[in-house]
């Protein structure tokens, strides 16, 4: 049996991300670390796979303990490229992140991060995803460790059940402590989307995509209540959709 744990790191804000490097760090206190990542931002990539183009891994760093390779693959293509290719063994346990932004809410579908942490799940690996809520490139990640190294023992310590990785989302730095960290629901909020037409020097329509981020949930036991509370919020994610209320109401 190896000594120390198998930890697999990967995100979706590039190998060059300041939250990616502090996850790094913060997990080579906890074992042997290999980070698979890509050297483009795969943000709102989702659970996307790449089946046109091949997937062509690259070994960049090696020392004792510690792999990192870039790849040009999505999240999701470096979680299974990990599993199935470059890693001698099954990972004990998946962090993805620390995203540069909050996967609260609605924004845990559209996540390559979390999409990540899912994927190890579909395979019954312990997995996390990490997010910070600030998306400044140049984010303060200072206040994040003991929050990250708690999580991060206490789920290698317990594990997961199948199927089950966990959202966590923490609170932008400011002048005033974290408070803590709370075990919550998904909130019900959602994107406005809204598209700006332009007009490229072609004289083509071309549309950029934005939006509006709304919380209409008053529920006092949500993520996006506890960040609003300066806490860090804790989501355990399943991988099974079915509205199970209607398998007997919806009859055909």
């Amino acid at each position: 049996m190896p000594d120390k744990p198998l930890i697999l790191i990967t995100n979706d804000d590039s190998i060059h991300a300041k939250g990616l490097r502090k996850l790094i760090k913060l997990m080579r206190k906890f074992g042997d670390v290999a980070v698979i990542s890509s050297e483009q931002v795969m943000s709102g990539m989702s659970h996307a796979v790449t089946i046109k183009t091949p997937l062509m891994p690259r070994l960049i760093h090696e020392e004792e303990g510690f792999r990192e390779f870039l790849t040009n693959g999505t999240p999701v293509d470096n979680v299974k490229l990990g599993k199935h290719a470059l890693l001698e063994r099954k990972p004990d346990l998946i962090v993805s992140g620390i995203n540069h932004g909050s996967n609260a809410a609605i924004n845990i579908i559209y996540s390559g991060t979390m999409a990540a942490a899912l994927e190890g799940a579909i395979d019954g690996i312990p997995s996390i995803g990490f997010s910070l809520d600030d998306y400044d490139h140049d984010a303060d990640f200072n206040h994040v460790d003991p929050f990250v190294e708690s999580i991060t023992e206490k789920v290698l310590r317990d594990g997961l059940p199948d199927g089950v990785c966990l959202n966590v989302n923490i609170p932008k730095k400011s002048d005033v402590p974290v408070k803590g960290i709370k075990v919550v629901r998904q909130a019900k909020a959602r994107w406005i989307e809204q598209f700006d037409p332009r007009t490229d020097p072609f004289g083509r329509t071309y549309y950029w995509i934005g939006g509006t981020f709304v919380n209409g949930d008053p529920r006092k036991d949500t993520d996006e209540k506890a960040l609003a509370d300066n806490f860090v919020a804790v989501v355990p994610v399943h991988l099974d959709f079915t509205a199970n209320e209607l398998l007997k109401k919806l009859e055909f």
